[in-house]
């Protein structure tokens, strides 16, 4: 064989490994989901035991449910994990999502400074707590973001009878944990899920005014994007990911993830793992 042969030879075995499509590229799996959830610290924790045990990458893209859903309606996400029932429901409805799952769930907890300006600490239902706020044009920061905090929030006011609008309302277009960062620069009120809240109170001035009505109630639901939508979609590493955080493994993290003791969700999909809600639906339910 000629020199110039085998150096051909030896350079194109060097340079296979780069040239030819690795058998085992790693998969990855993209997935959209609030930035509630991922301020709270929880996929930190949940998502690689995923990756580890399916030797997987997650790409995860936090942002509020409202874009979360337009992600997957484009077919730019495998699967979404957020908490507005009513878009989501209609979102699976249209043919853009399957298997819609119950995740978990915590509440949403309306904070504002330890002096209370409005004086909402003690009245008797929430619809008079967002009045009060606006009738004496405390400061509230509004996340403005279509998210399903936002969703949430403008049910509250609408509840209250209450358009909200001036200089006392801000509607700044953040994340869940930027707008914690604002009220408390502004001491503000705001309305904040409990999990986000747990994962900042402690750089926060801040403290929760009003708590506990059942209409605060915040369920998470994870949905795979529709295959026949959207043909490109990873459906099977999807279904795999939703079979695990819906299981006992991730049923379990989901439980035991604390921050200083205090636990940030409910685990919502298996019954012997969680307490499930059992609260009414009304806005007046604790008065």
């Amino acid at each position: 064989m000629k020199a110039c042969s085998v150096k051909k030879l030896i350079l194109f075995f060097l340079l296979w490994p780069m040239l030819a499509p690795s058998v085992h590229a790693e998969q990855r799996l993209r997935m959209a989901t609030t930035t509630s959830t991922d301020n709270s610290g929880l996929l930190a924790v949940l998502n690689p035991v995923f990756e580890e045990q399916n030797k997987v990458k997650i790409d995860v893209i936090a942002v509020g449910t409202g874009k979360a859903l337009r992600l997957g309606r484009n077919g730019d996400v495998d699967l979404i994990l957020v908490h507005a029932p009513a878009a989501e429901e209609t979102f699976v409805a249209e043919g853009y999502g399957v298997d819609r799952h119950p995740v978990m769930h915590n509440d949403f907890v309306l904070i504002g400074p330890a002096d209370d300006p409005a004086g909402v600490k003690g009245t008797g239902g929430l619809s008079d707590v967002m009045r009060k706020i606006a009738q004496k044009n405390a400061v509230f920061i509004s996340r403005g973001d279509d998210s399903g905090t936002h969703k949430k929030e403008k049910v509250l006011w609408k509840y209250a009878g209450v358009e909200p609008e001036g200089n006392w309302y801000l509607s700044v277009g953040q994340g869940m944990g930027a707008v914690l960062k604002i009220a408390n620069d502004k001491q503000a009120y705001t309305l904040t899920d409990r999990g986000t809240w747990l994962a900042y109170r402690d750089t926060l001035d801040l403290v929760i005014v009003y708590e506990g009505d059942p209409v605060l109630f915040n369920p998470y639901h994870v949905i795979a994007i529709n295959p026949e939508r959207h043909p490109h979609v990873n459906h099977v590493l999807a279904k795999k990911y939703i079979d695990f955080i819906t299981g006992v493994k991730g049923q379990a993290i989901i439980r035991d993830f604390t921050i200083k003791g205090e636990r940030l969700f409910q685990p919502d999909a298996i019954s012997d793992i969680t307490h499930r809600y059992r609260g009414s639906g009304s806005p007046e339910a604790s008065r």
